[in-house]
Formats: structure tokens, C-alpha cells, sequence
């Protein structure tokens, strides 16, 4: 399944990034900051002066390359204790609204007050600490795939301009998201080529456990996972 939270964030921004760098054809500084994304109505990407139309899914092609795969997964594991926390705080709660449900009849008006209480209050510090890790989450893996892509736009404006491409428009997103009704992924997408191009340029090494990673299966960026639902039963 692929990672749908992070489009709306960086749709414009990859249309603007690519941009850029096709109307300059040169590439900034690592770790330059980009400029503020302005909106934006189309993916379409316009790179050269060639006869040829291509895609790329953006998406992929970032999480898909080797530093993608390295970086995204070293934030998964820099997430887990959190999420194993709020396991841990939801399991509590799950047992908690299991003793009201099996015990609430059997208890005093006070004590079952009290636990009513206390499963309220839980409820409440796990919802919001469960917002708070999506949110961060979010926003880091949101700079993670910039990075990356500020890295990796020279790579797809090198490779268009190189083999007659006129334009390159973006297939993260599937129709009706994208004014992209239907393409020919087997004959012009070069998401694959792109990722070849930027692995070798870049220079970072294929993950270990992945002897010939495929970009277009790539793996999906690692969501923070939100924990059960939490909702007392009755």
C-alpha cells in the first residue's frame, strides 16, 4: 500500500523544485534551502525542448532509491519506542475498559465513578500523545523525502533533457488527483532509469537486505502507525 499522507504536503513543492531546476538547468548547492511553493494546478513538468513526453512517479523514485530506502528506515526505527509507548498506553486502556465492561455492575457507585474517571483521562492523554507522534512523524518524514529530492532534481532533468524528452509530468498521484486520465507506464516512465541514475550519482550503497531493489515496489514510506481505537465500551 502506498503512503497517501505526504501528497498533499509535497505535491506543490515537487512541481515547483522541478521547476526550477529545468528553467536553470543547473544544479544548487546540497542542502540549499528551496523556495517557497507557490499553488499550483498541474503536475506537468516541462524540462527541454525534445518531441517525447515521460513520467515519473516522484514518489517512488525517492523512496525508492538507495538513500531513500536507508534514510526512511533508519526514522522507523527512530520512531519505534514511541509507538511501542503508545502500545503500551493504549494495551492499558484496553484492559481498563474491560474491567468496566465485565465488573462495572458489580462495583459501588464510587469506585465505578472512579474508574470511569480514570478511563477518561487516559483516553485523553493517549489521543493526544497518538496526534502529537502522527504529527511529528509527518513533518520528519516530510523533510526526510525534500532532502532527497532537492538532491535527486538534477538527476531527472539530466535524464529528460538527455534522451528528447519535451516533458516529464508526475504520476504519484492517480487520476482524479492528478489530470492524468491514462499513460503508457511499460513505454515512457523513467522512474527506474531516474533511480539507476541518482543511486550511482549519489553514491550511496543498496540496503543490505535488499540484494536488487525494484523502485516501482518500492517500499512505502513508514507511516506512525495510530494505536487502536480507544472508544469505552458499554
Amino acid at each position: 500500500m502506498k503512503s497517501k499522507f505526504l501528497r498533499p504536503v509535497l505535491a506543490v513543492a515537487v512541481i515547483s523544485m522541478i521547476s526550477a531546476w529545468a528553467q536553470t538547468g543547473s544544479a544548487a548547492p546540497a542542502g540549499a534551502a528551496s523556495s517557497p511553493a507557490s499553488p499550483a494546478t498541474s503536475t506537468t513538468m516541462a524540462t527541454g525542448e525534445g518531441s517525447k513526453i515521460g513520467t515519473i512517479n516522484i514518489e517512488q523514485a525517492v523512496i525508492g532509491s538507495n538513500e531513500g530506502q536507508r534514510d526512511f528506515e533508519a526514522l522507523s526505527k527512530k520512531l519505534d519506542p514511541k509507538r511501542s509507548e503508545l502500545k503500551s498506553q493504549s494495551d492499558e486502556l484496553e484492559g481498563l475498559q474491560k474491567q468496566l465492561q465485565t465488573q462495572g455492575d458489580k462495583l459501588n457507585e464510587d469506585a465505578r465513578a472512579t474508574l470511569v474517571k480514570q478511563i477518561e483521562t487516559k483516553k485523553k492523554a493517549l489521543d493526544r500523545a497518538a496526534q502529537d507522534f502522527q504529527e511529528d512523524g509527518q513533518n520528519q518524514q516530510k523533510d526526510a523525502f525534500q532532502k532527497i529530492l532537492q538532491k535527486m532534481a538534477p538527476s531527472i532533468i539530466k535524464y529528460a533533457q538527455d534522451n528528447g524528452f519535451a516533458m516529464i509530468v508526475d504520476t504519484s498521484n492517480p487520476w482524479p488527483q492528478s489530470p492524468i486520465l491514462w499513460y503508457d507506464g511499460n513505454k515512457y516512465d523513467i522512474t527506474k532509469a531516474v533511480v539507476d541514475l541518482y543511486n550511482t550519482q549519489s553514491g550511496v550503497p543498496a540496503p543490505a537486505a535488499a540484494a536488487s531493489p525494484k523502485p516501482a515496489q518500492a517500499k512505502p514510506t513508514p507511516k506512525p502507525a495510530a494505536p487502536p481505537s480507544t472508544t469505552p465500551q458499554k
